[in-house]
């Protein structure tokens, strides 16, 4: 696609049209609100309405395993692909020192190495295992119960900052972009997006069992991170004219896109995915969900990926 454009410089310079990017931006900027809000809100009021229902435990599994797949699929099918073009771009790539070294898997790996760090630090120094046993029999006593939501909602407070890292990182990105070739696609596939990763949240967020202010200030803070992303994005490309089709502006978002993408793929393969399919006592001991969860879980992934395709 970019280099269809470049071989068609009226198509270039239409795709660039400032006042109509401003003016979908801010479309966008309320639409991303709402979906987002609505995604992350809908398990934890559905949660709060079914909490004595016995499919309620089995139903936020099934949905915490399809968000994995979407975040997944988010890192390795949208983010760290593009991270990878942006460095790949003729003008970088001729470039020392980034035609020498791969540097987006690089900066990959060091992301999913940065995210295991934090994570190994902090649940050091807060004197809870890594990984318990989720969910108990009756006679597990309180002490084991106590550790395991102690350890379940630090998960859940990791992984909501990775996401709203990478939220900010999309919506500057956006917010800068004065192309509306790019802006128009990208409504439709972060709109599904949001949705997505927002109820496989707000379904974690259900599972730890928060109290109702901070679960509503934990669903606020995710719902208004991408909006206020595009906004920051806006602010920078007017007061600094920054043109996001520029060398050092395809650099950064090759290296912050790599980053994420890589901190994404930690916190979905071993804070969801490792998580629950290896230290679930419910999924252990009922082969079904085990494999509704991984039906969940490939669903997910497929779903998001098919993104691409209008992305």
């Amino acid at each position: 696609m970019a280099d269809a454009c470049a071989l068609d410089p009226t198509r270039t310079l239409a795709c660039r049209n400032t006042p109509e990017a401003t003016h979908l931006k801010l479309i966008f900027t309320a639409l991303i609100f709402f979906t987002s809000a609505v995604g992350i809100s809908s398990p934890v009021f559905f949660a709060r309405l079914f909490r004595n229902s016995p499919a309620y435990a089995h139903t936020l599994l099934l949905i915490k395993c399809y968000a994995a797949g979407v975040i997944l699929s988010t890192s390795l099918v949208h983010v760290l692909p593009d991270a990878s073009a942006a460095l790949a771009d003729g003008r970088v790539a001729s470039r020392r020192p980034w035609r020498d070294f791969p540097f987006s898997g690089f900066v990959c790996m060091a992301g999913a190495l940065v995210a295991l760090l934090v994570d190994v630090a902090t649940t050091s120094s807060s004197h809870l295992p890594k990984y318990g046993p989720i969910g108990r029999d009756e006679e597990e006593g309180m002490k084991g119960c106590a550790e395991q939501e102690a350890e379940q909602r630090f998960v859940l407070k990791v992984l909501e900052m990775q996401m709203i890292f990478h939220s900010v990182i999309v919506g500057v990105t956006m917010g800068m972009s004065q192309n509306v070739c790019t802006i128009r696609p990208l409504v439709a596939a972060l709109t599904f997006h949001q949705i997505f990763e927002g109820m496989g949240l707000g379904g974690c967020i259900a599972q730890a069992g928060f109290n109702l202010g901070t679960t509503m200030s934990m669903c606020a803070m995710f719902s208004v991170t991408t909006p206020i992303g595009i906004i920051l994005g806006m602010l920078i490309f007017y007061l600094t004219g920054y043109d996001d089709s520029s060398v050092n502006a395809l650099i950064s978002e090759g290296l912050l896109g790599s980053l994420s993408s890589g901190i994404l793929i930690y916190m979905a393969l071993i804070n969801l995915i490792a998580a629950d399919f290896f230290h679930n006592k419910a999924m252990s001991s009922k082969p079904w969900l085990k494999k509704a969860s991984y039906t969940a879980l490939v669903l997910g992934s497929v779903s998001m990926s098919l993104l691409v395709l209008w992305a």
